[in-house]
């Protein structure tokens, strides 16, 4: 029930039950080679979510963009996830729970889903299960809840902490059949509460990682038909865009907002860079009726479909990779200095040119955000 990637060699680095064998790999990888060597055949999980920051060495060693890199680390995140939900089925056949009694498929959520995550990500997961009548549900949802707690529970152990806000499959909110999940969906986009929308932006994006993954694309299909035509529910989707501004003043200079920063030069460009982009773009891509989970593939699918010109596209993704190649970098920092991956930089850190290049993206982060929001007015 393993679930590959084919657009890219790199894809496929963590595609297979155990870790690469670089025995073969040609010495332009050595360092990547070295790296997993050091990491060994039989890690455990806890070993192998604490060898990511030499991972990440290594590949930036051989030059690889941070937005590879994030794609990479996501991947092995889901080889975490999946060797997880193979321990906990493993040990319900030992306790005596059997096998699935009916199809399900493992998602991830958010950056992870979107295979954009960096060093530090919490749990955002939940289930799909197929439709199966009410009368076993005691039986088949009990299942499910037990292999959720032992598959959360082992990413947690592992150093994927749970989430706080409970998004996880472990609770019933986020582990439903797929008719419940269709109904959920009617539910959240029938009118524009800012509840609904914070939920359902959760759960729109989202990457089959275990499982079925027809059960996914059911979900992607249920996904397209419905909101796209959510005016109401989009519209608040937009409103809440406001909710997290670029790092910019109102003269286009660098300017965190100040909360939680653990210094005055600190800006938290997950919260205030990255964050407005995905949303933005989720939103645009949402409209169109795109089916991509990540932000790259919705670009391409934008300019595909008249919503985005190329070079804009472009410079977006662009923007994107290096808004992402400065927090990796502020990740590794901080890990060496003892503190957690999070995503505050020190602007006192970034020469000039790493300013003007990271005012300019923001820049186009704000203007896409307006262009997000008008493309709702204008319908």
């Amino acid at each position: 029930m393993r679930l590959l990637h084919r657009a890219s060699p790199w894809r496929a680095l963590f595609a297979g039950d155990a870790p690469p064998d670089p025995r073969d790999w040609p010495p332009l990888l050595a360092p990547l080679a070295d790296a997993v060597a050091a990491l060994g055949p039989t890690p455990r999980l806890a070993e192998a979510k604490a060898w990511q920051p030499q991972l990440v060495e290594a590949l930036r060693r051989l030059d690889l963009p941070a937005w590879r890199i994030a794609q990479l680390l996501s991947d092995h995140n889901d080889w975490l996830y999946r060797q997880a939900v193979e321990q906990g089925l493993s040990a319900m056949r030992v306790s005596g729970w059997g096998e699935p009694p009916a199809r399900f498929c493992v998602l991830t959520l958010g950056s992870g889903a979107r295979h954009e995550s960096l060093l530090g990500p919490d749990q955002d997961n939940a289930m799909i299960v197929e439709d199966y009548p009410d009368s076993a549900h005691t039986e088949i949802d009990g299942y499910f809840q037990a292999l959720g707690e032992r598959m959360t529970d082992a990413l947690d152990e592992a150093g994927i902490p749970l989430c706080n806000g409970h998004v996880m499959a472990r609770w019933p909110m986020w582990r439903k059949r797929l008719g419940e999940w269709g109904r959920q969906l009617e539910i959240w986009t029938a009118e524009r509460r800012v509840k609904r929308v914070q939920q359902a932006n959760i759960l729109l994006d989202f990457h089959a990682v275990y499982g079925d993954p027809a059960l996914a694309e059911s979900l992607r299909d249920l996904v397209v038909a419905l909101v796209p035509r959510a005016a109401l529910f989009l519209d608040e989707m937009a409103s809440l865009l406001d909710e997290t501004p670029v790092a910019l003043d109102r003269l286009g200079r660098l300017a965190g907002d100040d909360d939680g920063a653990p210094h005055e030069r600190a800006i938290n460009l997950k919260r205030q860079g990255l964050l407005p982009l995905t949303g933005s773009v989720r939103l645009l891509a949402l409209r169109q009726g795109c089916r991509a989970p990540d932000t790259r593939g919705r670009l391409s699918e934008l300019v595909m479909a008249g919503a985005l010109d190329a070079l804009r596209a472009s410079t977006l993704g662009d923007a994107l990779g290096r808004l992402q190649a400065l927090v990796l970098d502020a990740q590794l920092t901080s890990l060496a200095a003892g503190r957690a991956a999070d995503g505050w930089i020190d602007t006192a850190r970034l020469d000039d040119a790493q300013r003007l290049l990271l005012r300019h993206d923001l820049q186009q982060v704000r203007r896409l955000i307006k262009t997000a929001k008008s493309m709702g007015n204008n319908r």
